[in-house]
């Protein structure tokens, strides 16, 4: 019978703690690793079993590969015994261990980001016009220009992306965490006055349940080691019927962005940004690709949309 086949398959306490990881965010053989404390080639050993059993999925970016719990393929018998399983992990203390662990290793992917904003925020604008044009966000904003909308430039940088919305918008709430990229944005908008600068995490957003119409998340999730929760907290932030907007780019193999910009993900195919996003909340997902500056040298650009979906 199946379900026995699946109790095999976890009937040791390491690949059921790696079910517990693997079900929130993609890891790498080195991030479990370091989270498990264990060897490479025993993780790799209990992950070719689980996958075996089809528990795990994978997929390649660039040189890394990235696994993720299979949650949306499992059959029946394995979706009706992964609950009870999960529930006697989870209060465990080694599930707890690496609850730590793992905030450890998100926080150095996020940190490899941060160092990049910082060093980077007075040349920041020339940067991002020399790899993907002087007229990237125009194409893609043109379907948030409502008067009576309230936007939030989440990851704003330098305030470019606010300083277009705010004459077209009734107000816009600019967040990033980098201290450097908010005293730029700062600088920039300060004329403007419908335009509010906020600090504050992307996975942890200074902002209200529902304080926004539309949010705009430009160039932005591919440095954020967990985009999924990044989108799942954009989704809280707006109100039920508002809109999201994911401007980022194209699967590429540009590895030496990861330690040049502290690139966490080297883009995001169609069938990737349409799963983030329905996990996250939204749905009537559209996603186009964006036309391409013969002068930029950076990768091909997407725009994703979303609704927010009702949660009544």
């Amino acid at each position: 019978m199946a379900i026995l086949e699946h109790l095999t398959a976890l009937s040791d306490p390491v690949r059921c703690r790696v079910l517990l990881l693997l079900e929130r965010h993609e890891l790498t053989v080195t991030d479990l690793g370091a989270v498990l404390q264990m060897p490479q080639s025993s993780v790799s050993r209990h992950l070719k079993t689980l996958s075996d059993d089809g528990w795990v999925v994978s997929r390649r970016d660039g040189t890394s590969r990235f696994y993720s719990m299979a949650s949306e393929h499992l059959d029946p018998s394995a979706g009706r015994l992964w609950p009870l399983i999960r529930e006697e992990v989870t209060h465990t203390g080694a599930a707890g261990q690496d609850r730590r662990r793992l905030d450890a290793v998100l926080a150095r992917r996020r940190a490899k980001s941060e160092r990049f904003f910082a060093s980077a925020a007075g040349d920041w604008d020339r940067l991002r016009t020399e790899l993907f044009g002087a007229g990237v966000h125009a194409g893609a904003l043109l379907g948030l220009l409502d008067p009576a909308l309230v936007v939030g430039d989440l990851g704003c940088g330098t305030g470019e992306v606010s300083e277009a919305l705010a004459p077209h918008v009734a107000r816009v709430v600019a967040v990033d965490g980098s201290g450097e990229m908010l005293e730029a944005a700062r600088e920039r908008l300060g004329a403007t006055d419908n335009a509010e600068v906020r600090q504050g995490d992307l996975a942890n957003l200074p902002l209200r349940d529902g304080e926004l119409d539309a949010a705009v998340l430009s160039l932005v999730l591919h440095h954020a080691p967990a985009p999924g929760d990044v989108l799942a907290e954009a989704a809280r932030v707006i109100r039920p019927g508002g809109r999201v907007l994911v401007v980022d780019m194209l699967p590429h193999e540009r590895q030496e962005y990861r330690q040049q910009m502290g690139h966490v993900w080297l883009g995001f195919s169609e069938s990737q940004m349409q799963r983030l996003l329905g996990a996250a909340g939204f749905d009537r997902v559209r996603i186009r690709p964006l036309p391409v500056d013969p002068a930029a040298r950076g990768p091909a650009l997407c725009a994703a949309t979303g609704i927010r979906q009702d949660v009544r």
